[in-house]
């Protein structure tokens, strides 16, 4: 395979996904496997679960790069955070266990930053000149600040305070649920969200991902910005196609 070809692996704190991406165009060369997170997301039986899901992905492709994507701010290889898994994993060397474990090279990556580089290399933002703030609205609020294409890693703008909250807390698609808020009265929270970044970033553009995006015209149409804003193109695969295509920009 060439050197548009790598895997990407998109752990999440129900599910951990992986294929083998073409970095041309964005496709699928293998089928994505998908296999639950263990409970607890400790460490090393996420650790465990990843060498079980590239055994699969991998068979034959031994020297394709590798990127892994995870909820948690990413910090020279270090996980500084935890989302939905583990609080072993703060302040943990996280790629370099994966490396060791998975006896391959790893780019490891903040799980919306790779959705967010997905989408300028092969969705949504692709040719967007200015700022693109990318947003997943799923359990919280993650998000990814590109200008000019360029990744501006770790932005976790989900945690803005309003109205003296942590908003993901009232505006992520896990809050609706949970409070069964209508889709009218969900938008009206997340008209605060998006109008506060519009106020502290001027951008030239929203995306809005994450599973809930499949039902965008129930809730963007609600919406009064001043910033275009639309669904991004990559759902469940933005997190394999970003994590795949740094690996191979940062890969020596």
């Amino acid at each position: 395979m060439s050197a548009t070809t790598a895997i990407g692996i998109d752990i999440g704190g129900t599910g951990i996904k992986g294929a083998v991406v073409d970095l041309s165009t964005g496709a699928l060369l293998s089928d994505r496997v998908k296999l639950p997170t263990p409970k607890g997301g400790r460490p090393q039986d996420i650790i465990e679960t990843a060498q079980q899901l590239l055994g699969q992905v991998a068979a034959g492709t031994e020297d394709l790069a590798v990127g892994v994507c995870f909820p948690a701010v990413v910090k020279h290889g270090h996980t500084m955070s935890a989302a939905n898994v583990s609080d072993k994993w703060i302040g943990l060397g996280a790629e370099a266990l994966f490396e060791k474990a998975l006896k391959v090279p790893i780019h490891f990556v903040n799980d919306a930053d790779a959705a967010g580089y997905a989408e300028s290399q092969f969705g949504a933002a692709k040719n967007v000149r200015g700022v693109v703030i990318l947003t997943t609205l799923g359990t919280g609020i993650g998000t990814a600040l590109l200008n000019d294409g360029v990744l501006v890693p770790n932005t976790e703008l989900g945690h803005l305070q309003i109205e003296g909250k942590d908003y993901e807390t009232k505006a992520a698609y896990s809050a609706k649920e949970r409070e069964d808020l209508s889709w009218e009265k969900w938008a009206g929270r997340l008209q605060k969200y998006y109008a506060t970044l519009e106020q502290l970033f001027s951008p030239d553009l929203f995306i809005v991902g994450g599973g809930v995006s499949k039902h965008h015209e129930e809730f963007l149409p609600l919406l009064s910005l001043k910033t275009r804003i639309i669904p991004a193109v990559h759902r469940n695969n933005a997190g394999i196609l970003g994590a795949a295509a740094l690996a191979v920009k940062f890969r020596d």
